[in-house]
């Protein structure tokens, strides 16, 4: 007798195991579906707790579970140290990325190695924003299956077109880790044309602006629909502008025009205060003409703020123009231009997508500059997750109509003579796609050849993005110029890279799946998921644990080596200093404990970070002795 599963909140027969959309945003995420009958995508309002989930994890100090979304944020003014925001900023980036944001959280980003991956200090555990990013996606998985009373293990999830490739990968190590399977992560301007239905119509030809302000990243995107196709002529964006620039202009704005103290920069509980209101700010702003409101400090001292409609403008005016230089260079990119202006009359329509996009001179300025009004028909907190709820439709066998093509948002190279980048695959290409080149060797006898793989628009490598390194050995010695060595970049629908070599006289071959700096295997991704069926966290922390020790042995190797090297310079004090604290590193080492080897890291990191600086500006006086420089 055949089986037929019947979904209990619905009602209706399942044909099969259910596929959600996810948009994991930066202040907030939403999971969304479509129907089985109405074949309308929906969000997931779980318990009538609202569909949308703040991106926030608060974990409380007697170690019990995290919480996560409105019941943590409830702790960004009571707890900031112990709650954690904005992750979704994280993702991907190292130390290096962050630079001068690092300092706007109001938790701690531990700068381990400029090339790693930031981890995010929680009184004497460290996490990774792929960690805090499963947090956040596994209780809308959990939601989810609470509401629709089925499992829910495939999901499609969204990211900003602008993502790299290293965030790309960071954001599907996420899912996985929340026992999700991911089948597609899509663009996020790409799902929105989605949700608002354009291009579902065979017959429909249009080209569409997507202009996507959130909390924390802006994308446009412009879209070409024809016969059922989706095909992206270009992107733009910026992972660093949305909603909590303009809070943080505002702030910066009453700290100046109120005269408030230090302390609302400096100690993390005001200085959320102080964002809190920010953003309370903004909010009414987009409906009112004034603001008013009261702060409090550490002495129980009260400030009042104020802010009219006018001066809210003015503070945003520069960001918004950041948004609408963006447009232009889309339009360029994309060969809408007339007589080398921007063609704004070929946009047939202007979507609007993101929380941000609700505030009135951010609506009028797109609006001015496509000279047509853009479209906020739907919820702009949940247009990507609707549209993110189609594709995963389409990808179930659904939708047989429709076809996505979407691009890759950054150049992907490599590393040739003279430290310059060699573009394989040009930005905006489309995706899945392959390309290659061919070279050849420099030196005579030369039988290894490195293979560096960059992402970025400069001609220097060193001003890109480092995706990751092989070596092609095996080469036959011949003289210089005589082998043939050919490249091959292969990118797939998510945007993943994988590099192939081959040198065509000998068929000698390597080639490698360009992985994110955090070092994750699929292997090792593959096999944290399979724990987490029963233990999860205890069996990520070994993993975890693994990565810390290897750190830890690097880092004591290069301080070792840098005490050897530079003895002269340095002081008794500061040798012995280190050496005990490299003594307790090694202690570490011997036990299992990965935050208490941290600790020690970040401790012996801070410790030599001083006259390491020091060391080095001697050492450049010292290059630039007798040196004149015209």
């Amino acid at each position: 007798m055949a089986k037929v599963a019947i979904n209990l909140a619905t009602g209706a027969i399942q044909q099969d195991e259910l596929i959600v959309g996810i948009d994991l945003g930066t202040t907030n995420s939403l999971v969304a579906y479509v129907h089985p009958e109405t074949r309308q995508p929906a969000a997931i309002n779980d318990l009538g707790r609202g569909a949308i989930v703040p991106s926030v994890v608060h974990f409380p100090v007697d170690g019990s579970s995290p919480l996560i979304g409105t019941e943590a944020k409830d702790f960004l003014l009571s707890d900031p140290a112990n709650t954690i925001y904005s992750v979704k900023r994280l993702l991907g980036k190292s130390y290096r990325d962050l630079g001068q944001h690092a300092g706007q959280l109001g938790y701690k980003v531990i700068d381990d190695d400029s090339e790693r991956l930031v981890k995010v200090r929680v009184g004497e555990r460290f996490y990774s924003p792929i960690e805090l990013s499963a947090d956040i996606l596994r209780e809308l998985r959990q939601r989810a299956e609470h509401a629709l009373k089925t499992p829910v293990r495939r999901a499609v999830i969204t990211v900003p077109a602008y993502f790299n490739d290293s965030q790309r990968q960071a954001t599907r190590d996420a899912g996985r880790l929340a026992g999700l399977e991911v089948l597609r992560i899509v663009n996020e301007p790409t799902a929105a044309a989605l949700a608002y239905g354009i291009g579902l119509d065979p017959a429909e030809e249009k080209t569409v602006a997507v202009y996507d302000l959130g909390g924390g990243t802006f994308d446009i995107s412009i879209l070409r629909l024809h016969q059922g196709i989706f095909e992206v002529l270009s992107t733009h964006g910026d992972t660093w502008l949305g909603g909590d620039d303009m809070d943080r202009a505002i702030g910066e704005h009453w700290v100046t025009q109120a005269a408030l103290p230090p302390s609302f920069r400096l100690v993390p509980g005001q200085r959320q205060q102080l964002r809190l209101a920010a953003e309370m700010a903004k909010r009414y702003l987009s409906q009112h003409d004034d603001f008013t409101t009261q702060l409090v400090d550490g002495e129980e001292n009260v400030f009042a703020v104020t802010l009219t409609k006018a001066e809210f403008n003015g503070l945003i005016a520069p960001l918004v123009a950041r948004t609408i230089d963006a447009c232009r260079l889309a339009l360029s990119d994309a060969k809408l231009t007339t007589d080398g202006q921007p063609a704004t009359a070929k946009i047939d329509a202007v979507l609007l997508v993101g929380g941000s996009t609700r505030v009135p001179l951010v609506y009028d300025e797109v609006s001015k500059f496509f000279d047509q009004p853009a479209n906020r028909s739907l919820d702009p907190d949940e247009v990507v997750a609707l549209g993110a709820a189609i594709q995963a439709d389409i990808l179930a066998g659904n939708r047989r109509d429709v076809l996505l093509l979407d691009v890759t948002p950054l150049t992907l190279g490599i590393e040739t003579l003279g430290g310059l980048l060699d573009a394989i695959i040009p930005r905006n290409s489309k995706i899945p796609t392959k390309a290659g080149r061919q070279y050849t060797t420099s030196v005579d006898g030369q039988v290894n050849l490195k293979i560096g793989v960059y992402q970025g628009e400069r001609d220097l490598v060193s001003e890109n993005r480092k995706l990751g390194e092989f070596v092609l050995s095996g080469i036959p010695a011949m003289p210089a110029g005589l082998p043939k060595i050919d490249v091959n970049f292969f990118l797939n629908a998510d945007g993943i890279l994988r590099v192939e070599a081959v040198e065509l006289r000998s068929d000698t071959r390597q080639q490698v799946e360009i992985k994110p700096q955090y070092g994750l295997t699929d292997e090792q991704v593959e096999q944290m998921l399979l724990d987490s069926l029963t233990n999860a966290r205890q069996d990520v922390a070994a993993r975890l644990l693994i990565e810390a020790r290897t750190a830890a042995e690097q880092l004591l190797y290069q301080v070792g080596r840098f005490l050897k090297k530079n003895a002269a310079h340095l002081e008794e004090t500061e040798v012995n200093a280190t050496n005990e604290q490299a003594d307790q590193l090694r202690q570490a080492l011997a036990g299992n404990d990965r935050d208490l080897l941290l600790k020690h890291m970040d401790e012996l990191d801070e410790l030599t970070r001083p006259f390491a600086e020091r060391v080095m500006n001697l050492s450049i006086k010292q290059a630039m002795s007798g040196k004149q420089i015209s």
